[in-house]
Parts: structure tokens; sequence; C-alpha cells
């Protein structure tokens, strides 16, 4: 048995040429709402146009040893697989959920939460045949970003925040699992759905029966091609096909291929299983808006046409497209109406009017029984992404389920779903502040903004047009900074505002022997001179029998005269002391002068001229003049000298 798993699973399978032993022993499992977990990844290309033929693609056959991602429980053929799969959207997003403590999800799940989005993206994939930098929202981000609008909802008690949409697909898995007695009883096959046509759909029980009547016999491989321009003649090919095309971000790709396999040489000189690829065409049309995103007849449609210059480009190239892509699919008409299957990947209204119109002529039609989606996620619209899209569609899916793994999973599951008694008392909610209470936050807010603010005019007048006392207590007390400075008074000295204290004891007659919740005083809190001489100016202007001066601990009296007297004798004593400094310094530097002035004169010659001194020559002196000069500032002063030169010349002639 362990002989014949190996021979069979060796090479990857292809659903119409598939080994007859494994045919005849083949029948349908039980099908269930919740698929297994496919361990096989969509295989990609390389990006290289090289690697893609006009006629034929290489289904790529891997014996490498088995890798596996523990995180997304996947395991893979070969290491570039595994490598592919940690920079997919799967495995990022469950690293993301593994990160939050969230559920991990499978392959499939991961699929099913793609399909919900509101629109399907394009990815990442480049060729190098494009020069396309359109910045777009990956899968991934797109994904998170609704998951995270849907977090919100959630918070503020949103209950039905689902999107309105309508019902997308027959709400059937993906795949279809078979069986075999060949293989171990926990090995199952899965086959895309989409392969089979609706009639054959509709009857499942004899979809085996139907599986072994698209065996195809395979063909060598041989030129099909016209001598005269190079063009695959469809005439000649009398093998089912079907026809491939995907559309977005102004991008366009469609394929016809045959579904008889081929064999052929390669480089390495083995015989490969190939597909054949009957026509094949891609288009690409700068109609996305840099930056921004969202074509522009969507920008259009939603704000009105814009006048701009790149407005017009991408219009232009709309346009350009559809005639493009119509004209091409009016060429192609003979070999559409031959093929048993059509798969389309259409994102957004306009691209799917661009295909299926309406307009005259049209050759796909939305009620066409042939139409299909692709089951799974799809990049950028390129030949390389159609041809592993078929690949995809055409690989069976092998997967191993470990049986025991998943008893013990659903165990565990069952379990978790039994309420536990809440040892820990649930936190109580806050209690919803009453109508008094909202209107006092609402006084602190703007009375503490004014104080901050030092709008004295303000803040007298918001006291007495709300009829609040000058003592008003901040609410709610037990916040930090209502806590040190529970009145305005208190505020207004703990932030070092002169003219708001003076105005509040004198004006609003605010009560100086206030205590905050640390039994201080507001001049207590007062920070400089400036604004403890409010608080005394206050009290030398209210009198001794207002307040209780020695309880608010304000020293004695100071009128504004005396504070004034004050500040301009300290002013005048720092300039005195400043001018004696100053001349102190200028006295030194003069004897520093002379000093060195002595020692200098001792060499010098009658005419004033030190000995050895080297006379500088006129060169050395322009340089001299013109340093830190811009050059122009230095052309004008040359022009200049130049100038005055010759007007001496001049005037000695004359």
């Amino acid at each position: 048995m362990s002989k014949v798993n190996e021979e069979l699973l060796k090479k990857p399978l292809y659903v119409f040429d598939l080994p007859p032993e494994l045919l005849i022993n083949l029948h349908l499992k039980q099908q269930s709402v919740s698929e297994p977990h496919i361990s096989e990844v969509p295989p990609s290309l390389p990006n290289d146009a090289a690697h893609i033929e006009t006629e034929s693609q290489d289904f790529r056959d891997s014996s490498a040893p088995s890798t596996s991602c523990l995180l997304c429980n996947a395991r893979f053929s070969d290491l570039q697989e595994q490598r592919r799969h940690v920079k997919s959207d799967w495995h990022s997003y469950n690293l993301k959920q593994k990160l939050r403590g969230h559920k991990l999800v499978t392959d499939v799940e991961f699929d099913k939460l793609v399909d919900d989005l509101d629109e399907s993206l394009s990815g990442s994939d480049s060729s190098d045949t494009e020069d396309d930098d359109e910045p777009k929202d990956s899968t991934l981000t797109t994904l998170l970003k609704k998951q995270a609008r849907i977090g919100q909802l959630e918070s503020e008690g949103v209950e039905d925040f689902s999107p309105k949409k309508r019902k997308r697909g027959s709400g059937k898995p993906p795949l279809i699992w078979f069986s075999t007695p060949l293989l171990p009883s926990n090995t199952s096959l899965g086959v895309y759905r989409a392969v089979f046509t609706t009639d054959e759909q509709e009857h499942e029980a004899d979809l085996v029966d139907v599986l072994r009547k698209k065996q195809l016999t395979p063909s060598a491989s041989r030129s099909l091609t016209d001598a005269s321009n190079g063009v695959p003649l469809p005439s000649v090919m009398t093998s089912p096909q079907v026809f491939m095309c995907m559309i977005g971000g102004g991008h366009f790709a469609g394929m016809i291929v045959s579904l008889a396999p081929k064999y052929g040489k390669k480089s390495t000189g083995a015989n490969e299983r190939q597909a054949t690829v009957i026509a094949h065409k891609t288009f690409h049309r700068y109609t996305t808006r840099r930056k921004q995103g969202g074509a522009q007849s969507s920008n259009d449609s939603a704000k009105g046409a814009a006048h701009s210059a790149g407005a017009s480009i991408r219009r232009y190239n709309e346009a350009a497209l559809e005639s493009e892509i119509r004209a091409l699919l009016t060429e192609w008409k003979d070999l559409i109406d031959k093929s048993q299957l059509i798969f389309v990947r259409a994102t957004g209204s306009s691209n799917r009017r661009t295909l299926f119109g309406p307009y005259e002529g049209q050759v796909l039609r939305q009620n066409d029984r042939r139409n299909r989606g692709f089951p799974f996620s799809t990049r950028r619209a390129t030949q390389a992404e159609l041809m592993r899209s078929f690949i995809e569609l055409t690989r069976v899916k092998v997967e191993v389920v470990d049986e025991a793994a998943i008893a013990a999973a659903a165990a565990a599951e069952a379990a978790s779903a039994i309420p536990k008694p809440d040892s820990t008392p649930s936190k109580p909610s806050p209690p919803k502040p009453s109508k008094e209470e909202e209107e006092a936050i609402l006084h602190t807010t703007q009375l503490q903004a004014l104080i901050r603010r030092s709008k004295v005019p303000a803040l007298l007048s918001y006291l007495t047009s709300n009829s609040l006392s000058a003592d008003f207590r901040f609410h709610p007390p037990s916040s930090q900074a209502n806590h040190h400075a529970p009145t305005p008074l208190h505020l207004a000295a703990s932030i070092n505002s002169p003219p708001v204290v003076l105005a509040l004891l004198t004006k609003a007659d605010a009560n100086p022997t206030t205590l905050n919740a640390e039994n201080k005083t507001p001049f207590t809190l007062a920070g400089d001179r400036a604004t403890r001489d409010a608080f005394r100016v206050a009290r030398s202007e209210l009198g001794e029998e207002k307040w209780d001066w020695a309880a608010s601990s304000i020293p004695s009296p100071l009128t504004k005269q005396e504070a004034q007297e004050r500040d301009r004798r300290e002013k005048q004593e720092a300039e005195k002391v400043e001018a004696e400094r100053r001349k102190a310094e200028e006295e030194k530097l003069r004897k520093m002068d002379e000093m060195s002035g002595r020692d200098v004169g001792g060499g010098k010659t009658k005419g004033g001229k030190a000995l050895g001194a080297v006379e500088k020559t006129g060169a050395e002196k322009r340089e001299e003049e013109g340093r830190g000069l811009t050059p122009e500032m230095r052309m004008k002063l040359e022009r200049e000298r130049r100038a005055r030169a010759a007007e001496a010349r001049m005037r000695g002639g004359g």
C-alpha cells in the first residue's frame, strides 16, 4: 500500500488525466459543509516572461521532501512552495490573528472571508512586460480594515453590522472530495466543483462516472501554428477547451486553453506534462487614479467629472480598453462558443459592463450557464496569473486528515462551549451621569479652557451669564487635575496667571481661604513672584476685613504702586550692576591692548610698519576684499575697480 501511495502521489494529479488504477477504485465521499484543510497551495509560475510559452505551460512536478507550516497547519511539496506560503496573505493573516489572541483560520475559511469583501482586489504580482505602480490595498489590508470597522460597530453597540448584499454562489463548498482504497482511509482527493458543468453538478451521485468520462488522451507535442504568421490554428483542436479572463485596475488578460494534456521534452530531457494554450492576450491601460485609488469613471459618478489632464487621459484609456477588449472577444467568438466553461474575474460594475454589456454584438452574457468565478483568491490580471489559475483549477488536491487530532479538537471545542462558572465578579459598568453632572462637566471644561488661555473678560462673562460662583467646584472631583486644583482660583494660581488671579479675587469675589484635597490654599500653589504679588495686591484693594487673610497664607498687603516702584528699583540696580560689569570688562581689554601694543611697538620702523612684515600684493588684497562674497558680487566689485582705474588713467592722460 505504501508503494502504491508513493507512486500515485509522486507527481501532481491532473483532473483530466488520472491514472487508470485510481479511476477504477474511485468513489465519492460524503460531502460536508466544513471542508477538510487542503494541504496543497496553488502553484506559482515565474514572473519572467521568458518562462511563459505561447503554446504550452509546464505543470510543475516535484518530488522534493515535504515541508510544513506549523502556524497554518499546512504541508508543502517543496521549499519554494513553503516560501511562497510565508509571503501569502493567508499566512500573514494567521500571524496577526495569533498576535491578537484570536482563532486561526484554514485556507478555505480565509477564502470565504475574502469572498465576503465588498470588492475583490488585485494583488502585487508583477511582470517584466508591465510598468504599473498603482498603489492598492492588498487583500489582507482590506480584510483587516473591514474587521476593524466591524469591531468598532460592535463597541458602539450596533447589533446588525453585516452588509446587505446579494447572496453569491450556491452555498456549497468549492471542492468535491473523493476517496479510493489504494490510499489510506485518512487521505482524500479533492476536485474543484467549478470544473463540472451545471447539469453535471445537479447529480452528485454520478460525479465519479462523469469524472471518468472527462478523461482525455494525452497527445504528443506538435506544432499547431500557421507558417504565415505563427498564430495557432483552432480548427485542428478537437479536444475540449475553456475560456478564462480577468479584468481589474486597468489590466486585462484572456486565454483559451485546451483541457487535453500534452507531453513533451523540456530542457532537462524529461517527458513532462504541458498545457496547450490556443490563444492568449493581455492589455493594460492607465485608468486608476494614482495614490487615491479607484477608477476614473467611479470618481466621476461620485463627485462629478474632473477637468484635469490626468482625468481626461484616464477617461480616454477606459474607453480604449473597453473597445480593445470587446474587439478581442469578437475575434475569439468562435473559440468562446466552443468552450465548455467560461471563467471570469471582473471586479466592479464598470468592468463587468465591459465584458457583459449590453452592447451590440456582445459575446459574453450574464445568463450563460457556462459562466464560473475563480473559487480561490487571484492576483493581478496577467498571463502568468491565468496559467497559475488554470493549473490550480485542474490539479487534484490531496488531503491527509489526522483523525485523532480532529477528535481531540472537537472534544476541546465541546468542552469550551460548556459555560464555566465565573469565579471573578464582573466589573460593574460605570453609572451614567445625571443631567446635573453633565452640566457640571460642561461648565468645568469651559472654565478650565478660559483660565488656561488667560481670557479674563470671557471668564467673568461666563461666570455671570451662567450664574456660577467664583468658587465653583470642578467636576468630576475624583480626577487627578481636579484633585490638585478644584476651583478656578486654585487652577489660576497653579498655572501662574496673575491677571486671572487678580480678576477672580477683586471682580468675581473668589474666596482665597478655600482648600483643595491636600489642604492647600490657592496662594500656596503659586509658582512665581508675579502671581504671589497678585494675591497681595488683591488683599490691599479688598481690605483686611474682607477675608481671613491669615488663613489664606497671603503675606502683608502690597499696592500696585509699591509693586511697580519695587520692580523699578530692582531694574535700576540690575542695570547698574551690568554697567559696572561692562566697565570692568572694557578696562581689562584696554590694558590687554596696551600690553600687546607695547610689544609690537618695539619692533616698528619710523613709518609705523613692523620690521619683517611682508607687504601684500595687489592680487592678495583683492582676494582678501572679495572673501565671503558671492561670484556675482565679486564680478560687480571687479567691474567697479576696473572702471575706477580707467577713470584715473583718463584723468592722468588729460
